[in-house]
């Protein structure tokens, strides 16, 4: 794997809005975890806060929970641009990003555009259950009525262990219809060859995608690695073993998982 020889940016006192908590100090590196369509930072309460020395980093986007009041972003590209900026001065050690479905757009873009800087970028960007850029758009979701993305919301937020009340997921469904309108839109067709290495997940009990539709990630990097974890589509949101596994070894290569990797969740806010 390839990284920029530039240093990152000292960390500023006060962190940023696009982070749920502040980036410890004492990590060896840092897992940083982008939400897909609809939901925010909260999607990753079950994970642990580390895994090991490896720190688990929830990105929250604008107009949603704690950000609900700020104007979306837009385009992938525009987010990317903002979240470059933000994460810039926590690539001061080794990085992953992660990112589920159209999660994985953002974490890619926001890769893409650091290494368009010249700066730090991830080690890896893992992909979970996405295509390529150049086969988007593709999500089953652009095509739901109103009423199955309110079922699909309702399944995911019992999935996180909440309670899917109506008001919640109308509020749900206004970020998710400007979501969708970012993925509707995403699209980009000239691959080029990038600075960090690329994981491309699939799940052995999902059925929404087949492991030869994310064959197009092997245009974008040199270093091309397709893996299958057991369990279905919402498998991650409990961070499998398997999965936090993986992250650990993408991030701190050849170090040892510690027998006890796996702290309990710690949330913050803003």
């Amino acid at each position: 794997m390839t990284a920029s020889a530039h240093a990152a940016p000292t960390a500023p006192a006060k962190f940023p809005r696009s982070l749920l908590r502040k980036p410890s100090d004492d990590a060896a590196a840092r897992v940083f975890c982008f939400p897909y369509s609809g939901v925010g930072a909260s999607m990753f309460n079950r994970w642990p806060r580390m895994i090991g020395d490896v720190e688990i980093c929830p990105v929250q986007l604008p107009a949603r929970e704690n950000r609900f009041r700020e104007a979306h972003y837009g385009t992938y590209q525009d987010l990317a641009k903002n979240l470059a900026d933000e994460l810039l001065p926590y690539l001061d050690r080794p990085a992953v990003f992660f990112g589920h479905c159209a999660g994985s757009l953002p974490a890619f873009e926001t890769a893409l555009r650091l290494a368009e800087l010249g700066g730090p970028v991830p080690r890896e960007v893992v992909v979970s259950a996405q295509v390529a850029p150049q086969d988007c758009p593709k999500d089953r979701f652009l095509d739901m009525t109103d009423e199955a993305l309110g079922a699909e919301l309702s399944e995911l937020v019992v999935a996180r262990g909440g309670e899917a009340h109506p008001m919640l997921i109308e509020l749900t469904l206004h970020v998710l219809h400007q979501d969708l309108d970012a993925n509707r839109v995403y699209h980009r067709p000239e691959p080029v060859r990038l600075p960090f290495a690329v994981t491309a997940l699939t799940w052995s009990e999902d059925p929404e995608i087949e492991p030869a539709e994310l064959t197009g990630w092997q245009e974008w990097s040199e270093q091309v690695t397709f893996t299958e974890l057991p369990g279905a589509h919402y498998a991650f949101l409990n961070a499998p073993a398997e999965l936090t596994r993986l992250l650990h070894s993408l991030a701190l290569p050849g170090a040892p998982l510690p027998a006890v990797a796996v702290s309990s969740p710690a949330e913050g806010h803003h």
